[in-house]
């Protein structure tokens, strides 16, 4: 093993946050033992994965066995958990995976920021603006206040993780966020929720485009930053990253500033990163939130030389100084599945001609890198690929109602 180097224990290697961790660390020589939830999960075909497994079954008890067992192979290891699910369920089990160096917040510190009201109240007190926000108390208190809301508005949860199971109980779905028009479009989309006597964060809109800045924190003090730019987002209205942009530290000083004195105020330890919707007419920059995770952008970060799950391993598994060394501003990374579906649904816009043009002319980009696809890695885009095939044929009409052994 190079350097002394622990292994490393990736839960939730189904996706590119997961797929990152393991390129990211197994090409620095860091042996990498995948958990996947799926045999089909990208990280299982990865050429720099020591090992995969399965997650095993009867939910977190089965998973924390599990650890315990590859602990008894491995010895001590560094754990890392992508979702917030899994971290908050490994959090409850923190006396029970002795011999781990566990690399993500704790149970304190992620309540925090997974209560988003909580979270909007500390950063006002450290200066940065919050878009008005309404949390209705019932069905009522929405009618009193929407005349007062400007639309359209957004609607997302405080704390989605914890409200998911009484909304399941009473057989309502969980929108991570949702769009309304107008105040009828508004009131109509929260009637159902007085089945479950719980309602979604009413948030209105902030013009512009996603700002995400990205920060590496150890006592207090930030360690290594780095920035992006939305650029395209599915759905289209706001959503997940499916085309992001590199920004050089020069930008938005002022706010990075503001984001750490933010991670500070909350007492947080590792990786996070602060959400903003940057409206450049006006120069203002709004919080949307605080993911204290792995992001989704994860690799555009890695592919640019911010080398986030290395930094953390480093800083907070080995306990090694680490510096902000220069990354690459403007490089672009594309998340292609979401990106088409995307182009898809704006074809028939106005500007839909453009839009394809772009999409084409991204893939002789020079500087425009991908979520999934690594020459030097090519086995997960194989197998993504494969599967939207599978998937596609097997949607195709009468295939459903027949079974096809290859």
């Amino acid at each position: 093993m190079p350097d002394n180097l622990l292994p490393a224990v990736v839960l939730g290697i189904d996706t590119p946050i997961g797929l990152a961790i393991i390129r990211d660390l197994g090409r620095r020589g860091v042996p990498v033992y995948g958990i996947a939830r799926s045999a089909e999960a990208l990280g299982l075909r990865s050429r720099y994965l020591k090992r995969g497994l399965l997650r095993a079954g009867d939910g977190t008890a089965g998973v924390v066995a599990q650890l315990r067992q590859l602990y008894e192979e491995i010895g001590e290891a560094c754990l890392f958990a992508i979702s917030e699910t899994d971290i908050n369920a490994l959090n409850a089990e923190r006396a029970h995976l002795q011999g781990y160096r566990l690399l993500f917040a704790s149970a304190e510190a992620m309540a925090m920021v997974l209560d988003k009201t909580a979270t909007y109240a500390v950063a006002e007190r450290v200066g940065i603006h919050v878009p008005r926000t309404l949390q209705p108390a019932s069905l009522e208190h929405a009618t009193a206040e929407v005349g007062k809301l400007r639309y359209p508005v957004v609607l997302k949860w405080a704390d989605p993780n914890g409200v998911a199971p009484p909304l399941r109980q009473a057989g309502l779905l969980l929108d991570k966020v949702h769009y309304c028009a107008d105040a009828a479009a508004l009131l109509a989309y929260l009637r159902p929720y007085q089945a479950a006597g719980l309602y979604p964060l009413v948030q209105e809109y902030c013009a512009g485009y996603g700002l995400g800045q990205f920060i590496l924190m150890r006592d207090g003090q930030p360690h290594y930053l780095f920035q992006h730019r939305r650029l395209h987002e599915w759905p289209p209205e706001g959503g997940v990253s499916t085309v992001c942009q590199s920004l050089p530290l020069s930008q938005h000083m002022e706010q990075m500033r503001r984001s750490v004195a933010l991670l500070r105020a909350l007492r947080w330890e590792g990786v996070a990163m602060v959400e903003y919707r940057h409206d450049p007419v006006t120069g203002q920059s709004a919080l949307m939130e605080v993911n204290g995770r792995f992001w989704g952008s994860l690799p555009l970060a890695c592919h640019a030389g911010a080398a986030f799950p290395w930094l953390l391993y480093q800083l907070h598994g080995l306990h090694r100084p680490v510096w902000q060394t220069p990354y690459r501003a403007g490089l672009r990374c594309r998340f292609m599945l979401p990106e088409t579906r995307r182009l898809l649904r704006v074809l028939g816009r106005r500007g839909g001609a453009a839009e394809f043009a772009s999409y084409l002319i991204d893939f002789a980009r020079p500087g425009t890198r991908y979520y999934v696809h690594d020459w030097r890695d090519p086995g997960p885009l194989w197998a993504d690929v494969t599967q939207m095939l599978w998937r596609a044929l097997h949607n195709l009409p009468g295939m459903r109602r027949h079974r096809i052994d290859f």
